[in-house]
């Protein structure tokens, strides 16, 4: 009995051990954080100095402020850096996802701040009468395509951008546009003036050919760089792999005849690839993408069927970025010094704005992210950009720095009109819709301020200073609300998971207030345009505060929330948001009543804050 209990003491200990050798040599998660998922930011630290911003904002009511077309279902972002600019690629439908009709559109930005209005690529297109798919007893009438990519862009080595998306059949709602059996893949030239060359098919699927399509092959162009790039991508093994859900999967282009979903990868340092998919699967290629093994679930990581990124990072590190959860929220980001042993999870974004429409398979959070694939553009900055959608809806931009770090460098001293132009919130992290910005801007003195602005029913902006973790924290900041009549500003104590144990208020009553258990506790009445010079002493052990306001002490307070300490600062011109949570009802249906309106604009800046504390 005892040596039967010693062989299988042994064999377990060998099969561990096997286990925890293969582990080694994937990618896997090493950390002990995970996401909360009652919370949108899954109570994760966030990374110091991300910059969120929203770059398309749907609106049906009045598409003039959107796409030109009242399109609300917007997904799949991609995005690359050519020749000093930004490219962000989308697929849009109508209404929900996989409905016709669907298209896709192209915004561009200089700066990831400032965006143009979208442009659209690849226009809606008439499937043939009569067409049909196998397995499947819908027959096309008066059917437009639906557009289902993903890759959106390629560089040529000879600095060619190549922007492509793929057009789909979808016969009902419950119908899939990447089965194999879609139309087939087109492309355009990206000019170096912004504009676009021709649209060509570079691949068809089954059944299709020049007879039966509306634009002509790639290799009829007279262009022989743009023919000559479309060749060189077709030849390269890991942008084929991108296109193995939409093509034949019999296909002989494709490397990998599997049903993994959304690949992307990177390189190691030896030469080895790392492919990631949906569901966090993962493998590794040997020889540069041309064959791959089966790919497994990345041991620990935590990841549905929304797509996971990765990259390496310009500090010699990598990075993968997603969803941490069986949700789709928070977006976070993992580190690992060798692309394969992750050791961390911090936030990148754990906002969820609210749905304004509802749609065929619309999901809320922020998910689909997707960075500049290796060979598609370097920014000089150094950071790491991401693009993703928000809740199918709205398409949005984040500027992570690098290295990836929660930790701050020292207490704020951000005296805006001091700090050097363009560097004025490299220290702060910021949501920043197009209808809720945040930006420096001059305050009604004329000196640079950090400026919310508010005009959106549905959203907020947003802008948190991350500060060293206190107990015994002293903050001094100022505020010149541009009206007291409308809008709010909420300024929280918050510690490293996002929960607040103080928050003050400029209301939409023209009253200063702080939150005081249940009910809220008014301090003063504020006036329009006033400057507001704000001290205030807290402690986490004894949880009283103290404030001072324009050289008047107020009343003793106490915190209306225990903190064990505080390491953020936060400025926001909406109340807080826990819809939806992990017991919402999965798909809206219903949209919200006047969707597409603006709200009363309001205004506050913010000229300064400081901080200091043990």
């Amino acid at each position: 009995m005892k040596l039967l209990n010693t062989k299988y003491i042994f064999t377990a200990t060998a099969l561990l051990s096997a286990l925890a050798v293969q582990a080694q040599d994937t990618v896997h998660y090493s950390g002990t954080t995970v996401a909360n998922v009652d919370y949108h930011n899954g109570q994760l630290a966030p990374v110091v100095g991300v910059h969120s911003q929203q770059v398309f904002r749907a609106n049906r009511e009045h598409p003039e402020e959107a796409d030109g077309f009242g399109f609300t279902y917007n997904h799949a972002p991609m995005l690359a850096y050519w020749k000093n600019t930004f490219y962000v690629e989308y697929l849009s439908d109508k209404v929900g996802e996989s409905i016709p009709p669907g298209q896709t559109l192209v915004v561009t930005s200089k700066d990831g701040n400032t965006w143009t209005k979208p442009v659209v690529v690849f226009p809606q297109y008439k499937v043939p009468d009569g067409t049909r798919k196998e397995g499947h007893e819908g027959v096309a009438k008066d059917l437009m395509a639906v557009m289902h990519q993903r890759m959106g862009f390629y560089t040529s080595k000879s600095n060619h951008l190549l922007v492509l998306g793929f057009y789909g059949i979808c016969l009902n709602q419950k119908d899939d546009p990447n089965d194999g059996q879609g139309i087939g893949r087109v492309v355009r030239e990206v000019l170096p003036d912004g504009k676009y060359g021709p649209i060509y098919f570079i691949h068809y699927n089954p059944k299709w050919n020049e007879s039966n399509t509306s634009y002509p092959f790639y290799k009829k162009s007279k262009n022989k760089a743009f023919v000559q790039a479309c060749d060189e991508l077709m030849a390269n093994s890991l942008m084929m792999m991108q296109w193995v859900e939409e093509t034949d999967r019999k296909d002989p282009i494709i490397p990998l005849h599997k049903e993994y979903k959304a690949f992307n990868y990177y390189h190691l340092p030896d030469g080895r690839v790392v492919g990631l998919w949906k569901n966090a699967l993962t493998a590794i290629s040997k020889d540069g993408g041309k064959t791959w093994p089966n790919a497994t679930r990345a041991p620990r990581f935590v990841n549905a069927a929304a797509k996971i990124w990765g990259q390496k990072t310009s500090d010699g590190k990598y990075a993968t970025v997603y969803n941490p959860s069986e949700f789709r929220w928070p977006l976070a980001a993992s580190v690992s010094k060798d692309g394969l042993d992750y050791t961390n999870l911090l936030l990148i974004n754990g906002e969820i704005s609210t749905m304004r429409y509802g749609g065929n398979y619309k999901s809320y959070g922020p998910q689909y992210v997707r960075g500049i694939i290796e060979g598609n553009g370097v920014p000089p900055d150094g950071k790491m950009w991401v693009t993703y959608s928000m809740n199918k809806e709205d398409i949005w931009v984040s500027s992570v720095p690098v290295p990836l770090t929660e930790i701050a460098s020292g207490h704020a001293n951000d005296n805006f009109a001091q700090l050097p132009a363009g560097k004025e919130l490299d220290k702060w992290n910021y949501n920043s819709g197009l209808w809720a910005p945040v930006s420096i801007d001059k305050a009604p003195d004329g000196t640079k301020s950090l400026t919310l602005q508010d005009w959106d029913p549905f959203d907020y902006a947003k802008a948190e200073r991350i500060v060293p973790e206190s107990k015994v924290l002293e903050a001094e900041f100022t505020v010149i609300p541009a009206q007291n009549s409308n809008g709010q500003l909420d300024i929280e104590f918050q510690d490293a998971k996002g929960q607040a144990g103080i928050r003050l208020a400029f209301d939409s009553a023209g009253v200063f207030k702080g939150k005081a258990g249940y009910r809220y506790k008014n301090f003063m009445k504020y006036e329009a345009g006033k400057e507001y010079h704000i001290k205030l002493k807290m402690n986490v052990n004894n949880r009283f505060y103290t404030m001072n306001v324009n050289g008047k002490e107020l009343s003793l307070s106490l915190m209306f929330a225990p903190l064990t300490s505080v390491n953020k600062i936060v400025f926001r011109t909406g109340d807080v948001r826990r819809f939806p949570d992990a017991d919402t009802p999965t798909d809206q249906s219903y949209d919200l009543p006047k969707a597409g309106e603006k709200s009363k604009k309001a205004t506050f800046y913010i000229k300064s804050l400081s901080t200091k504390g043990n």
